[in-house]
């Protein structure tokens, strides 16, 4: 059966290679067609069925319809589509996109040497040191998508459960609402671990051991990892480390750290299965480890440690610290993760909590938003107002809005009143500056008058233009508390497709105009009718093309690629998916 031809590759073997041969590909058969093989390898990883992952992922690395989907993911709809690598190659036609998908066939891997990667710095959020970022050929890039989703079946069935990080359906909200579970009713000592360099260190041998896949795929993942960095005209071999900016670089470093949950909980010696076990929660090479004894995370560190020296990693000892959620411990209290403080506050007498056997608390656990977090949101505030100084009041509105909704919504399953209050606050000042500066001869109510024709105080204002555009508040975003976390190992490959749509329609970072639309379409694209899945690109498109009019029946939510294929054809050719409820 993992032999079969799929009817799909037939339709398609023999294409013109021209712009309407692409446009004209049967692209929702195609992805139904991935994803049932995709759905397979999952079940049969979970079974533990080792021979038929094999079988299944070489059916789908040489099936036409995932090297076509793969060719259309680095070239339509990657953030880094327009990036070129090292070969130049920034932008690739329609006509280009077939010849490539009949070049990334593994049958041409053995004669094809992988170019080396592109390297840039690109500065750390509030840091004044850079990272490293790795840019393949356009042509790698495709391989590795290829590889990445005959790969990531096969781990998803496998990833410990309070991994978080670089997954598809998780998120860093997933990973902060865990912890706020973990504390919610107990004290507990928390180990704050930096991975030193951990990208750029893993041991690369034992990566391909852990691995465990077949020769041609293990030959091509050390390839990619042996290919050497190109920085400017100077070529650097690659002996250790997977290049950040690969497609495959965030699957390659969760493999590699997967086990160190369930090496911690192994080390720490039970008498008793009721004795409580340290708890690890990560995203990607960040982690915390959680515990009400101080002598429990001493222990999970120094097999945290030993565990992570067989993938050539350490802690990194100045940045690696434990305290504690509650109680001051080492003149510190709670910590800050993903961008979020995390610690327990007292209550009086009267506002006492309850756990979940009756027993009152005295204390209560908060996350917000770090006071690290909110001065870079400032100062970015700042920047780009002082940028747009001579710039139309409209622009500015523009540029600060999407801003503020991507910091706001970020931060929406906290507990951040008080936080989009400050920054609403300080904002205010910032474009009260910028007023006063394009107006410098006038007076401050004047400039109020003008701008902010409807102010009644400084917290109840609206930043306004003539024709009525208003600037985003922060105080606008609606916060989700509680917010539900994603459930134990559940993922986007088992084929509850209904749970995902859900789950997607009420994401933090979902705006919500777009998810109002989502649940009218009943998590459908109005184009192709497929259900939208994690790492989707969705886009809103207007039926008669006026982009002013956003009344709810003249839009609808569509993939990127089809909104693509929707804007290509005539409008008499405009046909939607008639199944798909648009009152």
């Amino acid at each position: 059966m993992a032999n079969r031809k799929a009817p799909q590759d037939n339709q398609i073997k023999q294409v013109d290679p021209t712009s309407e041969a692409w446009n004209k590909l049967p692209w929702r058969k195609l992805e139904q067609h991935v994803y049932r093989i995709q759905k397979r390898i999952y079940r049969a990883s979970q079974r533990g069925n080792v021979r038929t992952v094999q079988k299944l992922q070489k059916l789908l690395m040489k099936s036409e319809a995932a090297r076509l989907l793969a060719v259309r993911r680095v070239t339509q709809e990657n953030q880094g589509k327009k990036t070129a690598g090292v070969d130049g190659v920034k932008a690739v036609i329609p006509k280009r996109r077939l010849v490539m998908a009949q070049q990334i066939h593994p049958k041409h891997w053995k004669h094809q040497k992988p170019k080396p990667v592109r390297r840039i710095w690109i500065p750390k959020p509030g840091k004044a040191e850079k990272r490293p970022l790795g840019i393949p050929t356009m042509l790698e890039r495709a391989k590795q998508t290829l590889v990445k989703s005959a790969l990531e079946p096969e781990w998803e069935a496998r990833f410990e459960p309070n991994s978080y990080g670089f997954r598809p359906g998780r998120s860093c909200q997933d990973a902060i609402e865990a912890i706020y579970n973990n504390i919610r009713y107990k004290q507990k000592f928390v180990l704050d671990a930096d991975i030193k360099g951990c990208f750029d260190n893993i041991n690369q041998e034992a990566l391909l051991q852990k691995l465990k896949t077949y020769t041609a795929m293990r030959q091509a993942v050390k390839m990619w990892l042996k290919a050497g960095v190109l920085e400017g005209v100077d070529f650097s071999p690659t002996e250790m480390g997977t290049p950040q900016g690969g497609v495959i670089s965030p699957l390659l470093a969760n493999i590699a750290l997967h086990g160190m949950e369930e090496a911690i909980k192994e080390g720490y010696s039970l008498r008793s299965h009721n004795v409580e076990k340290p708890i690890l929660i990560r995203y990607a090479d960040d982690f915390v480890i959680l515990h009400s004894q101080k002598e429990a995370i001493d222990k999970a560190r120094e097999v945290t440690e030993e565990w992570l020296r067989g993938m050539g990693l350490h802690l990194s000892p100045t940045k690696t610290k434990v305290t504690h959620t509650y109680t001051p411990y080492e003149g510190k209290v709670g910590f800050d993760f993903l961008g979020f403080t995390v610690r327990q506050y007292p209550v009086g007498k009267t506002h006492r909590k309850k756990s979940t056997n009756g027993e009152k608390l005295e204390f209560i656990a908060i996350i917000a938003p770090s006071k690290e977090a909110i001065k870079r949101h400032q100062a970015e505030i700042g920047k780009k107002i002082r940028e747009l100084r001579g710039a139309p009041q409209g622009k500015l509105i523009k540029e600060l809005t999407l801003i503020i909704r991507g910091w706001s919504n970020y931060y929406r399953t906290a507990a951040s009143s008080e936080a989009y209050a400050e920054c609403d606050h300080v904002m205010y000042q910032q474009l009260l500056s910028w007023a006063k500066y394009r107006h410098s001869k006038k007076g401050k109510g004047w400039v109020i008058n003008k701008y902010w024709p409807k102010a009644l105080t400084e917290r109840d204002w609206t930043f306004q233009t003539p024709d009525e555009k208003t600037l985003r508040r922060h105080r606008e975003t609606r916060i989700i508390r509680p917010y539900a976390k994603v459930k134990g190992q559940a993922s986007p490959y088992d084929g509850n497709l209904l749970y995902w749509s859900q789950r997607l329609r009420v994401h933090p970072m979902m705006r919500q105009k777009l998810a109002k639309l989502l649940q009218k379409q009943q998590g459908k694209c109005r184009w192709c009718e497929l259900t939208f899945r994690d790492g989707d690109k969705i886009e809103i498109d207007h039926r008669d093309n006026n982009h002013a009019n956003d009344r709810p029946s003249n839009l609808m939510a569509l993939h990127l690629h089809c909104h693509d294929e929707r804007h290509a054809k005539p409008p008499e050719q405009w046909k939607y998916a008639a199944s798909v409820n648009n009152k």
